[in-house]
């Protein structure tokens, strides 16, 4: 008797659990593709970004002329976001001539954390979703594998011979189950490792420039006070 072995076939005559896990790791597949293309471009305009405003602000650029034209752009994000959350306190404190500068550098440096705290949420974003497609599809795969093997085994018992036709559509079955998770699982595993890396790369960019602008901050409220004590003392 001839067995239609086809992969299409197989599936539609899988058992209802095994046709559940390959449903199952097909969405995931599909949802995890979705977001490794997402991320990719993310990643690709976030590192973009990153080094074309490092380069304006390493250049020398007035830093007031700066903050005005990156201010006004109507979607900001990454370094630029940082960027004007701490000039804007800065600006806010530097007018105000009872404030210190310790303060002033404090307060930016918060501001500019929170900032941080939300471009880190935002760069890993989807990560944790194809760190968990990675792990658990070999296993939800292994679910169809086994049921798959079982099925083959009662088929054994209801005959009186055992033969190949009898074990194969439960065992290719659950060889499909196990190529789905597979072919799930491997995409996202290896996004995941090369997109927390980018994104690890980023976030430690962002953290260097806001130490780094903390401190050119710090050293401008200084001169500050100190032309500030000196008018002081000629008006004196």
């Amino acid at each position: 008797m001839h067995i239609d072995m086809s992969i299409y076939r197989l599936i539609a005559d899988a058992s209802l659990l095994v046709q559940i896990v390959m449903i199952i790791l097909v969405f995931a597949s599909v949802i995890s593709w979705t977001m490794i293309f997402s991320k990719a471009r993310v990643l690709k305009i976030a590192t973009k970004d990153a080094n074309a405003f490092e380069d304006r602000f390493w250049s020398g650029a007035d830093l007031p002329s700066l903050y005005e034209k990156v201010g006004s752009k109507r979607n900001i994000s990454g370094m630029e976001r940082i960027f004007v959350a701490g000039f804007k306190e800065y600006i806010r404190l530097h007018k105000t001539r009872k404030v210190s500068a310790l303060s002033i550098s404090d307060t930016s440096l918060r501001s500019m954390k929170v900032a941080l705290s939300r471009e880190i949420d935002f760069l890993e974003n989807y990560l944790s979703f194809l760190a968990t497609v990675g792990s658990t599809s070999p296993y939800i795969g292994l679910l169809g594998t086994v049921w798959g093997i079982m099925n083959s085994f009662r088929a054994l018992a209801d005959v009186q011979q055992a033969t190949l036709s009898a074990v194969a559509p439960g065992i290719a079955e659950a060889l499909i189950a196990t190529a789905m998770g597979l072919f799930a699982a491997i995409p996202a595993v290896i996004a995941y490792n090369r997109y927390s890396t980018q994104a690890d790369r980023l976030i430690t960019r962002y953290d260097n420039f806001v130490e780094e602008f903390t401190g050119l901050l710090q050293r401008q409220a200084i001169t500050r006070d100190v032309e500030s004590t000196q008018t002081r003392g000629v008006e004196g």
